[in-house]
């Protein structure tokens, strides 16, 4: 068994070259191939978790797009053996993605592990178009295109375009006391949109404006222009503590895809779209006592922009910390090169303290109003979020990807 080799404060211009490898030392099964979904802070797996699709198909992401950032083979490497666990593990012969397997990727009798998430199928979209423009023989072209069907033909409401949750909301139809919620739809139309970077094919881009439809029909909040997290069976904007519940990560989240999808269709009445967003989590969003975490997303808030949860997932600032990067790169605005620096520095500090202390590569996954952990594991998952971030900001300029030792050797090598 290697051995992992301590790292020092987090850093992210070194997130890639450094922190990443050695991460995968740990989350990687030796015995049975395949990612762990979570590590404890003393960097052991967490015993006992099945191994999911959410996390297979974010890593494989992850992975690529690090290596499209980077150039480092060894990334683009492991990518490919994450994807391989998804593909001969997860993957069913209808070209769905099954929610998890046992760690040894046998499958599971539980029926929950069975069901096919759109969720999770969008990420897989997301790995499957980015590995394939990363290492175009990793992937073929039928997976793709398997896994696109499955989407529009399995998943699809073909009366209103909506996504249906899952294959079993998508059997019997949504009824009153179902939820419908936008995640599915943010993350189907993130995919999209990568396909089409990816490819450079426009077929992407038409599916990717079904779910910009999608959002703006029944997930915006008209007197607000927030983000609502839940409508009802019908698609209908919802009472109750579900239809008022808005995210301050989702905000950031879309309003980055929104102008994204300006930038890469040439259309720019999708900024005006993300600009109420943006304004409703600047007024309401952000912790605001002068102190270490000042400028950090809430959790969440209603419709009103009263909060709701006062503490804070990591996932909500690197939302925030992107679409501030993102925009710098676009506008060249200082005050956003702030906002995303101060993130940046605030996510190393507090997420990442167990990484500077321990020496090993992990992390917190929510704090409190006082800067505590109440979720002390280093989820998988998460550094999905970390790494576009990351990936952003040397994008705008604020900070430069290190390359990987090896990767440099092998350069002077060449």
């Amino acid at each position: 068994m290697s051995v992992v080799v301590p790292i020092a404060m987090f850093d992210v211009g070194s997130f890639a070259s450094s922190f990443v490898p050695r991460w995968l030392q740990l989350a990687h099964d030796q015995v049975d191939g395949g990612i762990f979904d979570r590590l404890a802070l003393d960097g052991r797996p967490v015993e006992g978790d099945a191994k999911t699709t959410l996390v297979h198909a974010r890593i494989a992401f992850t992975l690529a797009h690090l290596h499209l950032a980077t150039g480092d083979k060894q990334l683009l490497d492991a990518a490919i053996d994450t994807y391989r666990f998804l593909d001969e593990h997860l993957r069913d012969a209808d070209g769905g993605y099954r929610f998890s397997v046992a760690r040894d990727g046998q499958a599971l009798a539980d029926p929950a592990s069975q069901v096919r998430r759109t969720y999770d199928q969008s990420f897989v979209l997301l790995a499957l178009v980015t590995l394939q423009k990363a290492a175009p023989d990793a992937v073929a072209q039928r997976r793709i295109d398997e896994c696109w069907a499955f989407i529009s033909e399995r998943l699809t409401d073909p009366g209103t375009g909506a996504l249906w949750e899952d294959v079993v909301m998508a059997a019997k139809g949504a009824t009153p006391g179902d939820l419908r919620a936008q995640n599915p739809h943010m993350h189907m139309f993130e995919a999209l949109l990568q396909a089409f970077e990816m490819t450079g094919d426009r077929v992407w881009l038409e599916r990717a404006e079904t779910m910009l439809d999608m959002c703006r029909r029944f997930f915006v909040d008209d007197e607000s222009g927030a983000v609502r997290e839940f409508v009802g069976h019908d698609l209908q904007p919802l009472a109750g503590t579900d239809g008022e519940r808005r995210e301050p990560g989702h905000q950031y989240e879309w309003a980055w895809l929104l102008h994204r999808y300006a930038d890469l269709a040439g259309k720019n009445d999708a900024r005006s779209l993300a600009d109420p967003m943006i304004a409703f989590v600047e007024r309401h969003g952000l912790a605001a006592r002068p102190g270490l975490l000042e400028g950090l997303p809430f959790d969440a808030l209603d419709a009103r922009g009263e909060i709701t949860e006062n503490t804070h997932f990591l996932w909500p600032l690197t939302e925030a910390g992107k679409f501030y990067a993102a925009r710098h790169a676009r506008v060249a605005d200082a005050q956003d090169a702030k906002r995303a620096r101060d993130l940046a520095s605030i996510m190393a500090r507090h997420f990442f303290a167990p990484a500077a202390a321990t020496g090993l590569p992990v992390w917190v996954n929510r704090l409190d109003a006082e800067g505590r952990s109440v979720w002390s594991e280093a989820l998988s998952r998460l550094l999905y979020h970390v790494a576009i971030f990351v990936t952003e900001g040397a994008r705008a300029g604020l900070w430069t990807l290190t390359p990987h030792p090896a990767s440099t050797a092998e350069n002077h090598r060449q």
